[in-house]
């Protein structure tokens, strides 16, 4: 296992600014952007799906800083009612494969999207109760939108050896461990998680306990590094369904935190440990979305503490049980 970073909060920094410092802080791999709302700062996909001599170049600059590269990112809304902008991210989504194919990379990142609730709507509807009747009606309806389109999608992610890790994610049809499942065991085993867990706990799942499910039937294709705190003052008030936007903090009843600032050294020791037990030994994909802090700082502190979770070697014979 080791400790990657999606590099977008450095966006306004040059690739080669980028990896230079992620690679002086201990960073060993990135996942780069190519489209939806990640952007493609650092990975323009139309440049490098057409230029060899493009990926070429990337390969040498990667190297030059002793990098690889976890995933690319493309995450939008493939199901949404809007054609053109069903088009767009499926389009993004279709073409980040192939480029991942081109350049050696083994996952791309993404979300499932979400319909609307019916063929005549207008917005996606995420339905989170089955009453009135009418909810459950649409949801229905979602899933066989989703089922379709990410069967088809995961035979063109089959073709080019990629695997597709969908973040579980409020307003997104997947958003926790069961969703997951059921779209996998629908589309097949090139759909899994980008496992983040940092939308897991607002919502009261316990994070190990979705390891466990998930790693138990090698659905982990990824994984990003992102803590959540939930402010008890705030959220006996009014719960965790919270619409208030996330740059007033103080009114908020969660927010996204830097590594160990929601839960403890020891929670993300138990989080490594756990992974390491259900076999993943991929990327912890640092992604920074901490409004208390800046990019750097907390991307620093996130490693910081990574640092000392993650083993470094694999384990050896268990001597002590012969």
């Amino acid at each position: 296992m080791h400790i990657g970073v999606l590099t977008v909060p450095l966006g306004d920094e040059s690739l080669d600014d980028a990896l230079a410092y992620l690679a002086s802080i201990g960073v060993s791999a990135v996942e780069l952007g190519c489209g939806g709302f990640p952007g493609d700062d650092h990975l323009n996909r139309q440049e490098f799906l057409d230029d060899d001599d493009a990926r070429a170049a990337l390969r040498e600059t990667l190297a030059d800083h002793d990098l690889s590269v976890s995933a690319l990112a493309t995450h939008n809304n493939p199901l949404h009612p809007d054609d053109e902008r069903a088009e767009r991210a499926d389009t993004e989504l279709r073409e980040a494969v192939c480029l991942a194919d081109a350049l050696d990379v083994d996952v791309v990142t993404c979300f499932s999207g979400l319909p609307a609730g019916g063929p005549n709507d207008e917005v996606p509807n995420w339905v989170t109760a089955p009453w009135p009747a009418e909810h459950a009606d649409a949801h229905d309806y979602q899933w066989d939108l989703a089922t379709d389109y990410w069967a088809d999608l995961a035979e063109h992610a089959e073709a080019h050896g990629v695997d597709l890790a969908i973040e579980m994610h409020p307003n997104m049809l997947v958003y926790e461990p069961t969703g997951l499942l059921r779209l996998r065991e629908a589309a097949g085993e090139r759909v899994g998680a980008n496992f983040d867990p940092s939308h897991l706990y607002w919502q009261g799942i316990d994070v190990l306990a979705a390891v466990r499910l998930l790693g138990e039937r090698d659905a982990i294709h990824h994984v990003h590094a992102k803590d959540t705190r939930v402010y008890d003052s705030v959220s006996r008030e009014k719960g965790v369904l919270d619409t208030t936007p996330y740059d007033e903090e103080v009114d908020r009843s969660w927010l996204f935190r830097t590594v160990g600032y929601g839960h403890g050294e020891a929670h993300w020791k138990d989080l490594v440990s756990t992974l390491r037990m259900v076999g993943y030994d991929g990327a912890l994909s640092i992604e920074h979305e901490d409004s208390l802090t800046s990019s750097r700082e907390g991307l620093e502190k996130a490693v910081e503490l990574l640092d000392r979770a993650v083993f470094e070697t694999q384990p050896g014979e268990a001597y002590w049980a012969e």
